[in-house]
């Protein structure tokens, strides 16, 4: 399979695996997601090409990380996520941002462990 350079514009589809957007039953990328984040934050401006498909710069993908970073991994809400981004649209940095012992991927990971965890206790105490 061929890969794209980082570089390259990326769609919808494409972004929305890149930032764990997924459906778990189907596998599904979770598209809608994107299209939402576009009516809510202005800076976010992906190129519309024929037909109305999106397509993505590397800039664009910063900015929508930035986005999840502040909805998913700090837990903020859209109203808040909005003004944290008006108040930073050229600088990209935040607290913890880009620190790699915080990341969505990594707390996805550890949720799903727990919930293994909890399903073997939960089977043990079945047992007796």
């Amino acid at each position: 399979m061929l890969t794209k350079s980082p570089e390259a514009l990326k769609t919808i589809g494409e972004v929305a695996k890149e930032l764990n957007l997924v459906e778990e039953e189907t596998g599904k990328p979770k598209t809608h997601i994107l299209r939402f984040w576009e009516k809510e934050f202005p800076q976010l401006k992906p190129k519309l090409r024929a037909k109305g498909r999106r397509y993505y710069t590397a800039e664009n993908i910063k900015v929508l990380k930035k986005i999840y970073f502040l909805l998913k991994d700090k837990g903020l809400t859209i109203k808040g996520a909005k003004k944290v981004m008006q108040k930073n649209v050229n600088d990209i940095q935040v607290d913890d941002f880009d620190r790699q012992d915080i990341n969505s991927q990594t707390l996805f990971d550890k949720k799903n462990k727990l919930i293994k965890i909890k399903k073997i206790i939960n089977d043990i105490k079945n047992l007796t």
